[in-house]
């Protein structure tokens, strides 16, 4: 699945939620999901980490649907320009 379509799957999922959540407590969210991912990469099994790979994912998709942009501009300056 490419981002664009997981951003959309995402919206479609839970976009009513994300809008009712908001912006800062979806960010706080993220900032959790990317806690438990750093400690799944220091001490959890691939299963785990994999998990929480994709927990960061869909949080980070509800954030870009609540702020109106696109996965898919945000990855683009890596392949036109990459810092």
């Amino acid at each position: 699945m490419d981002l664009a379509r997981w951003q959309a799957l995402m919206q479609e999922l839970y976009g009513a939620k994300d809008v009712e959540r908001g912006i800062p407590a979806t960010v706080a969210w993220l900032c959790e999901e990317v806690g438990e991912l750093a400690q799944a990469v220091r001490k959890g099994t691939q299963e785990q980490q994999l998990h929480e790979l994709g927990d960061v994912l869909a949080w980070l998709a509800s954030l870009a649907n609540q702020l109106g942009l696109s996965l898919d501009d945000a990855t683009r300056r890596y392949v036109e320009n990459p810092p």
